[in-house]
């Protein structure tokens, strides 16, 4: 069970590599393409799909597992390494095929959450500062309400006594009608 461990995070790496390389560049399907199929079926030159690389799951799962299935078969014939004569080597080789679709899934992740980043990394920056200004806002309507209650119960225990003297209030905008003026909501 150890080394199985070990392959499967070998293998999640392994995908990782091979989704970033292939992100990349596609020259080999680009090849196998333009060797399988006729002009009018080949790729545009600007498809930047390859084994993995913007494949949906089905395709992923057999490129892998063919990839797997010649490495193994070579090893199982060239080397003394008998992989399909024992349970260990099937697991092993079942292991590392999952890992790589884990990794491949992984690799997805990351690039696209980075290319999400850096395209919203502007707008990020006044997200927050709008976030700051709307707080602030909110806060001072939260003070001018507080001091409004204050101010008119004053008033009421004061009036008879005039030793308070209360400003007449200006009309002041609701945060929503704030908020509709600067076309928010």
């Amino acid at each position: 069970m150890g080394i199985e461990l070990v392959i499967f995070i070998g293998s999640i790496l392994f995908g990782i590599f091979l989704y970033w390389r292939e992100s990349n560049g596609n020259g080999l399907y680009r090849f196998i393409n333009k060797v399988m199929n006729s002009k009018a079926l080949q790729m545009a030159a600007d498809n930047p799909k390859g084994f993995i690389y913007k494949q949906t799951l089905i395709p992923r799962i057999i490129f892998v597992g063919v990839l797997f299935l010649m490495t193994a078969l070579v090893l199982e014939f060239l080397t003394p390494i008998s992989i399909f004569a024992s349970y260990n080597g099937i697991s092993a080789l079942s292991s590392a095929a999952v890992g790589t679709l884990v990794g491949t899934y992984l690799a997805n992740f990351v690039i696209k959450s980075t290319e999400v980043i850096e395209e919203k990394s502007d707008s990020i920056g006044d997200i927050v500062g709008d976030a700051v200004e709307k707080g602030k806002e909110f806060i001072e309507d939260l003070k001018t309400k507080g001091s409004k209650g204050d101010s008119e119960t004053l008033n009421e225990t004061d009036t008879s006594q005039n030793e308070i003297e209360i400003e007449p209030e200006v009309e002041k905008k609701s945060a929503r009608e704030r908020l509709k003026d600067k076309g928010l909501m």
